[in-house]
C-alpha cells in the first residue's frame, strides 16, 4: 500500500482570479508555494474547486502552464481534463500532454444520456488516446451517474485506470471500492474527496485525500496522513475532527448555493489569511461580500487560524 507515486495530500487548488476575472498569477504563486510548504504530496489543478467548467480553453491552457511553471517539478501535478464528451475530454488531455503533467483526472461523460457502456467506453478511448495515468473522477452529483464498483476494478485491472478521486459522498460505496482494490493486489490508487470523513477512507484503505479545505489549511490533511502512514489513529481522529471544525466555512455563507457557497469559502477565507489578493468568483456565481465574508472570518477567528 502507498507505493504508488499517487498518494497522500493532493489539494485541487483554487484558481485566485482578478477583479475583471483573469488568472491572478502573484496570488496563484503564493498560494501553490504555501501548500508545497505545508508538506502536500501533489497538486490537482483544473479540478471542481479550480472552477474549470467556468474556464474557457485559453484560460485551462493559462493556469495549468502556470501551475507547471511555480510547481517545477517538486510534486506530482495532475491536471483536470473535465468536459462533456470524450473527444472535448481528449482535447484537454493534448494541451495537458504539451503542457506536461503527471496525470490526468476525467469525469464521465455529460450532458447526452449516458449509460455504463458509454462511461466504459469513454474511459478506454481516454487510454487509447494517452500515456499518461487516467484518473476516474467519480463525482455523480455534477455527472449523474455513478461509476459502480465492478466497472472501476475491471478497468482498473486491464490498466485503463490508474485510480479514482471519490467525491460521490458514498462512504459505503468507497469501502467496497477499497475492499475490492486490496483483494485485486491494489490495481488503483483510491482518494477520497470527503474532506470530514478522510479518517473512515483511511480506515477503508484508501492511498489519500483531495480535499479542497486543504487550500485553507492543509496541516491536518498532511498531519492526518503521516498519522495514518504511522498506525496513530488517536492523532488521525484528533486532525479529522480539526478539519471538520474548520469546514464549517462552507456553512457559513447565507443565500448563496453550490460552488458560490464551498469554493467561495475557500478564496474568502484564503483572501482573508493574506494568501491571494481577491475572493472573485467566476461569471455568473455570486463572489462572498459583506457579512457572509465576516461569517467566514468568523469560522477562522473561531479554530484560531485568523486573529
Amino acid at each position: 500500500m502507498m507505493t504508488t507515486k499517487f498518494h497522500g495530500v493532493i489539494p485541487p487548488v483554487v484558481t485566485p482570479l482578478t477583479t475583471d476575472r483573469k488568472l491572478d498569477v502573484p496570488s496563484y504563486e503564493r498560494l501553490i508555494n504555501r501548500l508545497i510548504e505545508q508538506g502536500v504530496n501533489g497538486l490537482f489543478v483544473l479540478g471542481s474547486s479550480s472552477e474549470v467548467a467556468y474556464l474557457d480553453d485559453e484560460s485551462r491552457g493559462r493556469v495549468l502552464a502556470e501551475a507547471k511553471r511555480i510547481n517545477d517539478g517538486r510534486v506530482p501535478l495532475l491536471a483536470g481534463v473535465i468536459d462533456t464528451e470524450t473527444q472535448r475530454v481528449i482535447s484537454h488531455i493534448r494541451q495537458a500532454e504539451e503542457i506536461g503533467v503527471d496525470a490526468v483526472v476525467a469525469t464521465a461523460p455529460f450532458y447526452a444520456v449516458t449509460g455504463l457502456t458509454e462511461v466504459e467506453n469513454h474511459f478506454r478511448a481516454l487510454h487509447e488516446a494517452t500515456s499518461l495515468p487516467v484518473f476516474v473522477y467519480d463525482i455523480p452529483i455534477c455527472v449523474h451517474i455513478k461509476v459502480p464498483v465492478d466497472l472501476m476494478m475491471k478497468l482498473g485491472r486491464e490498466g485503463i485506470i490508474a485510480g479514482c478521486k471519490d467525491s460521490s459522498g458514498d462512504d459505503v460505496s468507497f469501502r467496497r471500492l477499497a475492499m475490492a482494490n486490496r483483494a485485486a493486489g491494489s490495481p488503483l490508487s483510491l482518494f477520497t474527496g470527503h474532506e470530514v470523513v478522510v479518517d473512515g477512507a483511511y480506515m477503508s484503505g484508501a492511498d489519500g485525500v483531495v480535499p479542497g479545505l486543504g487550500n485553507v489549511d492543509a496541516t491536518n490533511y498532511v498531519a492526518m496522513y503521516k498519522a495514518y502512514r504511522k498506525g496513530d489513529w488517536e492523532t488521525v481522529r484528533t486532525e479529522q475532527d480539526k478539519a471538520a471544525a474548520l469546514m464549517e466555512i462552507v456553512n457559513a455563507p447565507q443565500g448563496v448555493v453550490g460552488p458560490a457557497a464551498g469554493v467561495g469559502a475557500f478564496k474568502t477565507a484564503l483572501q482573508l489569511l493574506g494568501v491571494i489578493e481577491t475572493n472573485t468568483m467566476s461569471v455568473p456565481m455570486p463572489t462572498l461580500t459583506g457579512e457572509n465574508v465576516e461569517r467566514v472570518a468568523e469560522v477562522l477567528r473561531r479554530v484560531g487560524l485568523l486573529a
